[in-house]
């Protein structure tokens, strides 16, 4: 079964085309250069409306965090 949706994939089309027009801006109101970063923007986009995405994956500091309290009770 497919990870990403119709609706995904038109949100990431369009923060794409939007970055390449110049007018993509960030949360701080940058203006975004980066093609990861449009993805990523697109990605949230379309999350808020309800498509189907995948979650975010957590951070680097919170599984080192769990994985010390298991090695701790060891």
């Amino acid at each position: 079964m497919a990870k990403y949706g119709k609706g995904a994939s038109k949100r990431v089309e369009s923060a794409m085309r939007r970055k390449k027009k110049g007018t993509l801006k960030s949360g701080s109101g940058r203006k975004v250069t980066s093609r990861k970063q449009a993805i990523a923007i697109g990605l949230s986009e379309a999350r808020e409306k309800g498509a189907k995405v995948p979650g975010r994956k957590s951070s680097r500091k919170t599984s080192r965090k769990t994985s010390r309290k298991t090695a701790k009770k060891r």
